[in-house]
C-alpha cells in the first residue's frame, strides 16, 4: 500500500528499467574484456575476429536477462522487455531497423499469444502503455527495449543529449567539455533532466489508467520517483544482486531499502498525497486516456490543451448514490465471514471488516479497500459486531485506509488496532442520516458472561428508510439472543436479512424469522467451508417460511436497495465470465 501511495510499486517489482540495466551492463563489461583479449597471441587472440565483441557482448546480456527474468517469475514486464530485447539483438545482426511502433505491437501479440488472459492483468496495461509513451515522446525515435533504461544506458555511457546554441554559449559548451569533471557534470544534468522528463510524462499520461485500474493515484510519485529510480537502481538492485555472491552485502541492501522506506513513509504521509475517485464507466476512462496522451504527446500545443478537457471525467467521476431518505447496500463476497457496505445519500458504513487470510493478507487490503475506493467512497462509520477475525481481520488495512471512520464495538476494551479505541455498540443506540434512522438492538451490555462465547455480544443494527423499509443485521447471534429480543420486545421487522451465524445450525429459530419476515436473507459464507455452512435443515426453515435466500459462494456480492425491496442482483450475474458455474436452481 505504501508503494502505491507514493507511486513507486513499479520499482520493487521485476521492473524492465532493472532487466534492460543488468543486460546492459552485462554488455558492456563482457564487450570490453572480449577486446582485451584481441592483444593475445595465438588461437585466442583470433577469436574476436571469429566473433566481434558487439556481437558476443549483445547476445550475453541478452541471456542474462533471460535468465533473471525467468528466475524470478517471468511476470508481464518481464516477458515484454526480455522479448523487445530479443527482438533488438536479432535486428541489430541483421542490419535492419524497426520503427517502434512495429516492435511494440509484434511484442503486444506474442504476449496475448501465449497468454491470452494477461490483457486482465494490470501489469499488462500498465507495462505496454508506460513503453508506448516513452517511445511516442522521444524525440529521436530511436528503438530500444526499455525506454527509462535506454536514457541511463545513454546518460551512463558519457554521451549527452544537452545542445547549447552557437556562439559563446556553444564555446562554453566546448569548455567544459574538455575537462573531465564538466563531462560528468553534463552527463549527470542529461540523466536528470531524462528522469524528470520520463517521470513527468509517464505520471500524467498514466493518471487516468491508474485511476480507472486502482481508483488512486500518487501526487507526490514525481517526487518519490526522483529519489526512488536511481537509488533502487544504481544501489539497492545491485547490492541485492552481487548479495547472492557475497551475502554480507544483503546487508547494506537492506539498509538501503530501510532509508528509502522511511523516506516514501514520510511523504505518503504528506497531506493529499494521492488522489482517490470512483472508477469510471469505459467511456470516461477511454475519454481520459486520450487527454492523457494529449497531453504529452509530440502535438501542436492547440492539441495539447484539448487533452485536459477530456481528462475532467475520469478524474471527477462520482458514483451515483441512493436518493435523501433510502439506502442501499452490497453484502460483499470476502470468504468465510462478513462484510456489509451500506450507503445513504451522503454518508457510508461498512458492517464488519471480513476475515484475515493469512498473515500478510486480509480481506481489507484485498477486497474492501480496492471496493470503496473504486465506488469513491466516504466512510464515516466502522460497526465490528463481535471479536471473531472471520469479522474484524480487515480492519486495521480499512482503518489505515480511512483514518478517520468512527469505530463502533462491544466487546471489553474494544480495542480495534493499537492506540484505536472503539466507542461502544450498545443497544439503545440512535443516530440518522439523511432520513434514514439507524438503531443497536444489541447487546445491552459490554460485559460476556463466564464461558459465554464471543458470539454473544454480537451487534445487532437495524436500518430504516423514510418509507419503513429496513435491514436487520445480525453479526452472529445465536437462539439465545434470538429469543432475548424475542422477550425485549424488539422491532425485528426487516426485509433485508444478514442470516445469523453464516446460516449456522445454532441460529435462526422459527419465531425468529417468524419476527423478521424478510423479503431477502443473505448468507455470508465461504466456499465449501469447514464449518458447513450454512446448515441445510436452517436453510429448509427459510424455505418453509417462504424467504428467498441467497448465499455469497453462488451469487458473489449480493446489491440490494431500500427503494426496491423485492429485487437484488448478484455480481457473479452482473459479470458473467464462462468458467464461472451456474446459480443453484
Amino acid at each position: 500500500m505504501l508503494f502505491r501511495q507514493t507511486g513507486v510499486a513499479h520499482l520493487m517489482s521485476i521492473s524492465g528499467l532493472h532487466i534492460t540495466l543488468l543486460a546492459w551492463l552485462t554488455a558492456r563489461c563482457l564487450s570490453g574484456l572480449w577486446r582485451q583479449t584481441a592483444r593475445w597471441p595465438g588461437l585466442l587472440g583470433r577469436a574476436c575476429l571469429w566473433c566481434p565483441a558487439p556481437l558476443l557482448g549483445r547476445w550475453a546480456g541478452l541471456s542474462v536477462a533471460l535468465f533473471y527474468s525467468a528466475f524470478c517469475g517471468w511476470g508481464i514486464p518481464a516477458q515484454r522487455t526480455v522479448g523487445m530485447l530479443a527482438l533488438v539483438c536479432i535486428l541489430q545482426s541483421g542490419g535492419r531497423r524497426w520503427p517502434w511502433t512495429s516492435l511494440w505491437s509484434v511484442m503486444v501479440a506474442l504476449v496475448l499469444l501465449l497468454d491470452p488472459w494477461a490483457c486482465l492483468q494490470p501489469g499488462f496495461w500498465l507495462s505496454f502503455v508506460a513503453v508506448a509513451l516513452l517511445f511516442a515522446t522521444d524525440a529521436g525515435g530511436v528503438v530500444t527495449p526499455a525506454g527509462g533504461a535506454a536514457a541511463a544506458a545513454h546518460a551512463a555511457s558519457g554521451q549527452t543529449s544537452l545542445a547549447l546554441p552557437a556562439g559563446g554559449l556553444g564555446r562554453v559548451q566546448a569548455t567544459v567539455r574538455a575537462h573531465a569533471w564538466g563531462r560528468w557534470a553534463l552527463t549527470i544534468l542529461d540523466a536528470a533532466c531524462s528522469l524528470v522528463r520520463e517521470q513527468w510524462v509517464l505520471g500524467l499520461a498514466l493518471a487516468p489508467l491508474s485511476l480507472l485500474l486502482f481508483g488512486q493515484v500518487s501526487l507526490v510519485g514525481l517526487l518519490a520517483n526522483l529519489v526512488a529510480v536511481p537509488w533502487v537502481t544504481a544501489v539497492v538492485t545491485p547490492l541485492a544482486l552481487l548479495g547472492c555472491v557475497l551475502p554480507p552485502l544483503w546487508w547494506l541492501a537492506q539498509s538501503a531499502l530501510q532509508g528509502l522506506m522511511w523516506g516514501l513513509q514520510w511523504l505518503a504521509d504528506w497531506p493529499g498525497a494521492t488522489w482517490s475517485t470512483a472508477v469510471a464507466p469505459v467511456w470516461a476512462a477511454v475519454a481520459g486516456g486520450l487527454g492523457g496522451v494529449l497531453c504529452v504527446g509530440p502535438w501542436p500545443r492547440a492539441w495539447r490543451g484539448l487533452g485536459l478537457p477530456l481528462m475532467v471525467p475520469v478524474l471527477m467521476w462520482q458514483v451515483p448514490g441512493p436518493a435523501p431518505g433510502r439506502f442501499e447496500l452490497l453484502a460483499v463476497d470476502v470468504g468465510q465471514g462478513a462484510a456489509v457496505w451500506l450507503r445513504t445519500a451522503t454518508h457510508g458504513l461498512l458492517y464488519d471488516a471480513g476475515p484475515r487470510y493469512s498473515p500478510g493478507s486480509d480481506a481489507g487490503e484485498r477486497v474492501l479497500v480496492p471496493l470503496l475506493r473504486a465506488q469513491g467512497a466516504n466512510l464515516d462509520t466502522l460497526v465490528l459486531s463481535h471479536r471473531d477475525t472471520d469479522h474484524t481481520g480487515g480492519a486495521a488495512s480499512v482503518l489505515q485506509a480511512f483514518p478517520r471512520a468512527d469505530v463502533r464495538a462491544s466487546w471489553p476494551g474494544r480495542q480495534v488496532v493499537p492506540e484505536r479505541l472503539a466507542r461502544p455498540c450498545l443497544a439503545g443506540e440512535r443516530w440518522q442520516w439523511d432520513g434514514v434512522r439507524f438503531e443497536v438492538l444489541h447487546p445491552l451490555t459490554a460485559e460476556v458472561a463466564p464461558g459465554a462465547r464471543s458470539n454473544a455480544l454480537s451487534c445487532v443494527l437495524r436500518v430504516e428508510d423514510a418509507q419503513g423499509r429496513s435491514a436487520l443485521l445480525s453479526g452472529d447471534i445465536e437462539l439465545e439472543q434470538e429469543r432475548a429480543l424475542l422477550a425485549r420486545g424488539a422491532v425485528l421487522r426487516a426485509d433485508f436479512l444478514l442470516v445469523p451465524h453464516h446460516g449456522s445450525g445454532t441460529s435462526s429459530s422459527d419465531t425468529f424469522l417468524q419476527a423478521v419476515r424478510p423479503s431477502l436473507a443473505v448468507v455470508q459464507a465461504g466456499y465449501r467451508n469447514r464449518f458447513g455452512h450454512p446448515a441445510d435443515r436452517v436453510m429448509a426453515r427459510y424455505a418453509a417460511q417462504g424467504i428467498a435466500w441467497v448465499s455469497t459462494p453462488e451469487c458473489g456480492a449480493v446489491h440490494w436497495s431500500s427503494e426496491q425491496p423485492d429485487r437484488w442482483t448478484c455480481q457473479r450475474e452482473l459479470d458473467r465470465r464462462y468458467w464461472h458455474w451456474p446459480l443453484s436452481p
